[in-house]
C-alpha cells in the first residue's frame, strides 16, 4: 500500500507481502526530503509493520545518489516557534517512536548520504547497513538550529558523547570506514554487494525464532532503560517456554535438524 502523497511528490510505501516487509521513501527528485506529510505516513506504516506478521523490515529510500537528506528546509524554514513544535517536531518524534518500537528487528539500508533527519531515520532502527563511499551527518547547527528527531539521543547511546559531539557540534561527515569503526553501523559493503548482504541479515535474522527474537529486542530496550535484567528476562524467558516455537527449537536440537519456526 501507499502513503497519501504530498503534493504529488511525496510518499511512503508499505510491502509486507512476505516474512521481510519494506518501507520505502519514495521522493528521490528531493532527495528523500522529509515532510510533515511522510512523516504522518511513516507512522502510519511503522504501526502497520508492528502489527503485520514480518519477521524483519527494511527501511529503504528510493534513487541511488541519497538516503535521505532529511528534513525539506524550504517547508520548516517558514514555520513559527509553536508550528515547529506542533507541527514538525512532534510529528517526527512519533514517526521514529512508532518506526522503533517495531516487535520485530529493522534495518536501515543506506545506500548514499543520510544527512540530518536522514541520519536520525537510520538510528530509529535496529541495525544500520551502509554502501562503501556513502556519507553521515548531523549539520543542523549550521543551519541554526539543532536535531530535532532523536539524534542527540540515539547517537550518543550508539558512539559515546565525545563523537556525538564531534558530529552535531563540529558537523563531522563521517564516511564509512569511521562508521563502521565507531559502531554506528554494522556493516560496510560495496554498492554492488549492498544486496547481497541485506539478504545474508535477513537469512541470519529469520532463522530465530519470531517471537525469542520481539522479546530480546524489547529485553534490550528494557535495561537499557534501566529495568533489571534479572526481572525482565525471567518474565521474557517464562513466555518463551508457552511457545510452540521452543518446542519446536528442543525437537530440532534433538533431531540435529534446522527448526521450522511458526512464530507461536
Amino acid at each position: 500500500m501507499t502513503g497519501t502523497p504530498d503534493h504529488g511528490t511525496a510518499a511512503i510505501s508499505f510491502d509486507d507481502s512476505g516474512e521481510v516487509a519494506t518501507i520505502t521513501l519514495d521522493r528521490a527528485a528531493k532527495l528523500n526530503a522529509l515532510t510533515p506529510a511522510m512523516l504522518r505516513d511513516l507512522e502510519r506504516v511503522a504501526r502497520e509493520a508492528d502489527d503485520s506478521p514480518a519477521r524483519l523490515v527494511l527501511v529503504r529510500t528510493a534513487g541511488t545518489r541519497v538516503f535521505c537528506v532529511g528534513a525539506d528546509i524550504t517547508m520548516f524554514g517558514a514555520l513559527g516557534g509553536v508550528e515547529m513544535w506542533r507541527d514538525w517536531i512532534s510529528v517526527g518524534h512519533r514517526a521514529f517512536s512508532a518506526l522503533e518500537a517495531i516487535r520485530c528487528p529493522t534495518i536501515a539500508v543506506i545506500d548514499g548520504l543520510a544527512f540530518g533527519g536522514g541520519l536520525e531515520l537510520a538510528l530509529a532502527c535496529d541495525f544500520r547497513i551502509m554502501a562503501d563511499g556513502a556519507r553521515l551527518a548531523l549539520p543542523e547547527t549550521g543551519l541554526g538550529t539543532v536535531p530535532g528527531w532523536g539524534g542527540t539521543g540515539r547517537l550518543p547511546a550508539l558512539v559515546g558523547p565525545s563523537r556525538a559531539k564531534e558530529m552535531i557540534l563540529a558537523r563531522r561527515e563521517v564516511a564509512a570506514d569511521a562508521a563502521l569503526a565507531w559502531g554506528l553501523v554494522n556493516e560496510v559493503a560495496a554498492p554492488s554487494a549492498l544486496p547481497e548482504c541485506v539478504q545474508r541479515w535477513s537469512t541470519r535474522i529469520r532463522g530465530g525464532a519470531p517471537v525469542a527474537v520481539a522479546l530480546a529486542k524489547q529485553l534490550v530496550t528494557a535495561t537499557l532503560e534501566g529495568a533489571p535484567a534479572s526481572v525482565v528476562e525471567a518474565l521474557a524467558g517464562g513466555l518463551s517456554v508457552g511457545t510452540d516455537d521452543l518446542a519446536e527449537g528442543v525437537a530440532a536440537f534433538g533431531e540435529k535438524r534446522t527448526p521450522e519456526f511458526s512464530g507461536r
